[in-house]
């Protein structure tokens, strides 16, 4: 059996699970509309632990939502993970942060899913999975439009989620895109996931792994008040 802590940071929700195989015990999310990861991160990982009355050294892998997602959560979050596997001397799992919250919904055959993160001004992280949630076109960075995801709202149903999906329904005006409300990138679907790379010992080198920015950080200077 495999203990596997997952840990989710790429948006405003701070999530962490922790499971046995691909069967999650516990779960513990917040999310209170701003960024709260490092004051939180570590308290909540230890309540997981407390909660689901497992130890440190009953751990045998270490998840993390690799991004896309914010520059600020993805660093706490992997860093984060990075130090538990050092620590514990365990390996690292990546899992795409749009994947996962892929993931978090079932469709009928046929249907699409549309992962979206909310990015600067008006645009979007996003990718496109099949009903079997296996990605059907790489993960972007793009700005919405009207004909934003036309060639695929042409075919069938077409369901957006995510913190950018809002964005999306700005302008998205098609009888075949549907917008759901409520969900962001999670440890909870992160379970399914992170067992299958176990599994197949799909694991990072500690040392050299990056979150996956997708772009390129960019510093934006205070404005002046005089």
């Amino acid at each position: 059996m495999a203990t596997i802590l997952n840990i989710e940071t790429a948006t405003k929700n701070c999530s962490v699970s922790l499971a046995v195989d691909d069967e999650m015990l516990v779960l513990i999310e917040l999310n209170e509309g701003q960024f709260s990861h490092a004051e939180k991160l570590h308290s909540i990982i230890l309540e997981v632990l407390k909660k689901s009355l497992k130890e440190m050294d009953d751990i045998d892998a270490i998840a993390i939502s690799s991004g896309p997602g914010s520059y600020t959560g993805l660093r706490i979050g992997v860093s984060a993970a990075k130090g538990l596997c050092f620590s514990l001397d365990k390996p690292l799992i990546a899992i795409p942060t749009l994947s996962s919250l892929a993931n978090a919904i079932i469709v009928e055959k046929g249907d699409l899913i549309v992962p979206l993160l909310d990015a600067r001004r008006m645009e979007v992280y996003s990718a496109v999975f099949n009903s079997e949630r296996k990605q059907i076109r790489d993960t972007q960075a793009q700005i919405i439009d009207e004909n934003s995801f036309s060639e695929y709202l042409e075919k069938g149903k077409v369901y957006f989620l995510g913190d950018g999906a809002l964005k999306c329904k700005e302008f998205i005006h098609h009888d075949s895109a549907i917008f759901l409300e409520g969900y962001f990138p999670s440890a909870k679907e992160m379970v399914e996931l992170s067992y299958k790379k176990f599994v197949n010992r799909d694991f990072e080198d500690i040392a050299y792994f990056e979150p996956y920015y997708l772009k390129d950080f960019i510093a934006i200077k205070p404005k002046k008040l005089f």
